[in-house]
C-alpha cells in the first residue's frame, strides 16, 4: 500500500504499528531482567517486549516483564468549512519491568521509559506520515505505589495524522436546515 493508500486508511492500526516499530528500535539494545517463572533456574534477560494496546494475557501481566503496552486513549477530527482538516491521537505508553533490588528495578524502568521518551522527542516523525505533536506536553508518569519486584510507569502523548478530507459539499449545506443548524 502506497503512501496515499494508507492516508484515508486505518490510520490508528497504521500509528500503533508505526509506533511500536520505534519503540522496538528505541529498546533493541537494552537487555533487561524477565519475570522467574516456576521452574526457572535462574533469571534471563532480554530487551523489552512492544505490545499494541493489550497484553496476550492480561491475567498474567507478571510474566511477561518486561514490556510496553501501546494504547489509543482518543482520538480527535476537526474539519470547519474551507479549513484544512486536522487529525489528533492520544496515545499512552505502559511500562513494566521487574528485578528483586528495588532500587536497581526503579533505575531500569526510568531508564526504558526515558529511552522510548528521548526517541519520540529526537525523531518526532514516527513511520511516513504521523508526527509527534511538540505543540503538547509528552507526559511520563511513574507508578510510586510499593510493587516490587514490579515497577511500572506510563507515558502520554497526542500524534499528529494525516486529516482526513470530508467530501462535503458546504454551500449546499447552507441551503439546507439539519434540525435547525447548520
Amino acid at each position: 500500500m502506497t503512501a496515499e493508500e494508507l492516508k484515508n486508511k486505518q490510520q490508528i492500526v497504521n500509528l500503533l504499528n508505526s509506533l511500536k516499530e520505534l519503540c522496538e528500535d528505541a529498546v533493541k539494545n537494552m537487555v533487561l531482567p524477565t519475570a522467574v517463572q516456576k521452574g526457572d533456574t535462574k533469571v534471563e534477560k532480554r530487551p523489552p517486549e512492544i505490545y499494541k494496546m493489550r497484553l496476550t494475557d492480561s491475567k498474567s501481566y507478571k510474566k511477561f516483564a518486561p514490556y510496553e503496552i501501546i494504547q489509543l486513549v482518543n482520538t480527535n477530527h476537526v474539519q470547519k468549512p474551507r479549513d484544512a482538516p486536522r487529525y489528533f491521537a492520544t496515545v499512552r505508553f505502559i511500562f513494566c519491568v521487574t528485578c528483586e533490588d528495588e532500587q536497581e528495578g526503579s533505575m531500569m524502568l526510568l531508564d526504558f521509559m526515558e529511552t522510548v521518551h528521548a526517541r519520540l522527542l529526537n525523531d518526532v516523525r514516527v513511520g511516513k506520515l504521523f508526527l509527534l505533536n511538540v505543540n503538547e506536553p509528552l507526559e511520563m508518569l511513574v507508578y510510586t505505589e510499593d510493587s516490587a519486584p514490579f515497577y511500572g510507569g506510563e507515558m502520554v502523548g497526542t500524534f499528529v495524522l494525516p486529516g482526513i478530507e470530508r467530501e462535503v459539499d458546504w454551500n449546499g449545506l447552507k441551503s439546507q436546515q439539519i434540525g435547525k443548524r447548520i
